[in-house]
């Protein structure tokens, strides 16, 4: 799973869904997906996909201000 992030403060994309904080990290199967996503947005400058891996979760759950377990997470469509 591959997540995308703000180059800038490593804040992922998240879906907003009433009633459920933090807000679930929006995923995507592959990098070559989340690649594409960002591409499709114009986006190559200010975002990048990042391998869900438990360094990466660290930084995402430091970066939303949220203890680690309580990311939850959303494939892309969703």
């Amino acid at each position: 799973m591959f997540a995308i992030v703000y180059k800038s403060d490593g804040f992922p994309i998240c879906r907003q869904i009433p009633g459920v904080s933090p807000d679930p990290v929006v995923t995507w199967g592959t990098e070559a997906a989340a690649k594409a996503f960002i591409a499709s947005k114009n986006g190559d400058a200010d975002f990048q996909a990042v391998a869900i891996t438990d360094d990466a979760m660290d930084k995402m759950a430091l970066a939303m201000g949220c203890p680690v377990g309580s990311l939850s997470f959303d494939p892309y469509p969703g």
